[in-house]
């Protein structure tokens, strides 16, 4: 029994091992596929700001992001417009955009970038990934004062969760909860902690880099956890499958 004890250990050891450097491997693969999201001031003091991340998909041209992370309306006197932010550091460029599907359900938008294509993250099917996966995001934490610089954090599928559960205190609903009751769906809870700025980043499989996923670091999370007075370092996602069916409907080309 002892013997079966030490082979076991082993074995995890070595599959730990192999699965950091997949992901090493994987980081380096979908990292030019990792932008920011924000808006491009050209005539204001401060000509661009940085709001959250999102991944490139299909043809280099669509950007996929959280709603939530869109800005709620652009100033035309100072010719705002959205912006996506790509490389790194010193070398980040400016990218303009234009919004071309969004779901306020799912919390999820989709944008078209002007100019010539991006590289590409690759988008895994429909179906839920087993708990225990273990998973990868890559994207902006706290950008706008760490700057453009991608950070990868890594975990597993904790859970698979639903949206929102109802409350005992009706005091305790909201607008928001209300309409989520009605069409409440499942979402991946997380281990690996997602902080302001990863919302929109692309969750995936460390070994093959597709994408499941995309976290959500605000819109779930106030709602899940409408009961608590301070949020949890809970991180959760929204499945794909979510995503392919927006793209579907407005007959987005998905595949690269």
């Amino acid at each position: 029994m002892r013997y079966v004890k030490i082979v076991l250990s082993a074995c995890l050891i070595i599959f730990s091992s192999l699965a950091k450097a997949n992901l090493a491997d994987t980081v380096e693969k979908i990292k030019p596929a990792i932008v920011g999201i924000g808006v491009h001031t050209p005539s204001g003091r401060q000509k661009n700001s940085l709001n959250g991340s999102g991944f490139v998909i299909g043809n280099g041209q669509y950007v996929v992001t959280n709603h939530h992370v869109l800005p709620k309306e652009l100033d035309e006197n100072t010719l705002q417009q959205m912006a996506i932010f790509t490389g790194s550091g010193k070398n980040a460029k400016v990218r303009t955009a234009d919004i071309v599907a969004s779901s306020t359900l799912h919390d999820i938008a989709v944008l078209k970038v002007h100019g010539s294509p991006l590289p590409a993250m690759t988008l895994a099917d429909s179906s839920f990934k087993r708990e225990g996966s273990y998973v990868a995001f890559t994207g902006f934490p706290i950008g706008a004062v760490l700057g453009l610089y991608p950070v990868t954090h890594r975990g597993i599928i904790a859970s698979i969760t639903p949206t929102i559960i109802p409350v005992d205190n009706a005091k305790q609903i909201s607008i928001k909860m209300l309409k989520m009751l009605r069409n409440p769906y499942l979402v991946y809870q997380l281990d690996a902690t997602a902080y302001p700025g990863n919302s929109g980043s692309a969750l995936y499989d460390v070994n093959s880099g597709e994408v499941i996923g995309i976290i959500n670091k605000v819109f779930i999370q106030g709602s899940k956890e409408a009961v608590i007075a301070t949020p949890s370092g809970i991180t959760y996602a929204i499945p794909v499958k979510y995503l392919l069916a927006l793209l579907k409907k407005h007959k987005i080309d998905y595949l690269n």
